[in-house]
């Protein structure tokens, strides 16, 4: 029997981080299924989901507080097997640009949760404007809508919301 566990890192970034928690699971006979990682203000922060053999799970569990010599804190939630697989339900990607302002986040996925549509990835940056120097925020995620909720709904919904915000919202189906 296999166990699922997903794993959330931070540490100070430097080389290897991801080589020595690859390292660890590889040890405990693990398999990296799924990953994001990113460099955010100088540190290093990672969610990770793995699956292993039941009776490898404690071995790694415990080798894990290693990683605090390198820096690196690690925390550790079962997950349910079944939850593991990856979802193939149909997905939508929306792009956002506007200027930046406290909120944004906050009223974009307010309008989605009132539709029922999950976020499934979110990745968001803030930059300076190229003519302006005025800073502009930009997002994009990838969302997983239900079966009950139609597309024209979600983009109807999220056009008024850009228009009330003064942003430009881009929805589109699937990834790409």
């Amino acid at each position: 029997m296999a166990r699922a566990l997903v794993l959330t890192v931070i540490g100070k970034d430097k080389l290897g981080l991801v080589e020595a928690l690859a390292d660890l699971v590889t040890q405990h006979d693990g398999s990296w299924d799924e990953s994001r990682m990113a460099r955010l203000a100088g540190h290093f922060a990672g969610v990770v989901q793995i699956h292993l053999p039941e009776d490898r799970a404690e071995g790694l569990l415990g080798s894990l507080p290693t990683l605090a010599d390198r820096g690196l804190a690690v925390n550790v939630v079962d997950s349910d097997w079944a939850l593991a697989v990856v979802d193939h339900r149909e997905t939508l990607r929306l792009e956002l640009i506007g200027q930046d302002r406290p909120g944004i986040v906050r009223e974009i996925s307010r309008a989605l949760a009132a539709l029922g549509v999950s976020v499934q990835e979110l990745r968001t940056v803030v930059e300076s404007a190229p003519m302006s120097g005025e800073r502009l925020f930009r997002a994009e995620a990838e969302l997983v809508p239900p079966a009950r909720v139609e597309f024209d709904q979600i983009r109807a919904a999220l056009e008024q919301l850009a228009n009330d915000m003064m942003i430009d919202i881009t929805l589109k189906t699937g990834k790409g």
